[in-house]
């Protein structure tokens, strides 16, 4: 399993960015439920003396139970984290791309709305090859940021990068918890068997879509059967 590092974190401090924070989505590919993006930011100044917490890793490559057991450990280890979101029907009506950069914008607005003080500039590494997040800045729909960040694609950020990696499990973490707490929350649900696949399509949750058609909470303009 491939480590991530701090190494291009320290080349945005080193570029001058005061705050560095990581980006990673999760929910893109889920047929219900809405899309979440991460954030965790670590001040620069700090860098030098931060060390990657151990046992963090690409989300996708942590058993769920390795995941909640690091979840605190890692939203301690962070300056200032968040997890926006998109909702299924906000997705409908914006399109994926357009709604990852709304709920990316609404984390980093979060996270600096919790430091003590605002960064002076941010830097931030989005995990992919596509910058969705600067294409919805100062958009009708997106949140207001006190401070824009100047955004770095990294493919395959979440294995290499610190701050992304972190953003991933928390992200994760999160809309793992929001998915079976909506899948407990009605016995309408039970069908489409949320609490296992997260809204993502598995075949049970297809089955169920097929004979009882989509909920509320189901991404309407999707192919969902």
């Amino acid at each position: 399993m491939i480590t991530p590092t701090l190494d291009l974190e320290h080349e945005l401090a080193g570029q001058g960015y005061d705050l560095i924070v990581g980006f990673d989505e999760v929910g893109r590919g889920a047929l219900a439920g809405p899309v979440m993006v991460g954030c965790a930011a670590i001040w620069a100044q700090n860098i030098q003396n931060t060390i990657v917490p151990p046992g963090v890793a690409d989300s996708k490559m942590l058993t769920e139970h390795r995941r909640e057991a690091i979840f605190d450990e890692l939203t301690d280890w962070a300056a200032s984290w968040a997890v926006g979101e998109a909702s299924n029907a906000e997705i409908d009506e914006w399109g994926i791309a357009y709604a990852l950069g709304v709920a990316a914008l609404r984390a980093l607005s979060r996270v600096e709305r919790q430091l003590d003080r605002l960064p002076a500039s941010v830097g931030a590494i989005l995990d992919g090859p596509s910058d969705y997040i600067t294409k919805a800045l100062n958009t009708f729909d997106a949140p207001e940021v006190p401070v824009p960040a100047e955004v770095t694609c990294r493919v395959k950020g979440d294995q290499h990068c610190a701050t992304v990696a972190t953003a991933a499990v928390i992200a994760k973490v999160t809309r793992d918890r929001l998915m079976v707490s909506i899948a407990g929350s009605d016995a309408q649900y039970a069908p489409y068997e949320w609490k296992k696949n997260k809204g993502y399509g598995s075949a049970a949750h297809r089955a169920a879509i097929a004979e009882y058609g989509p909920t509320s909470l189901h991404r309407t303009s999707w192919h969902l059967v």
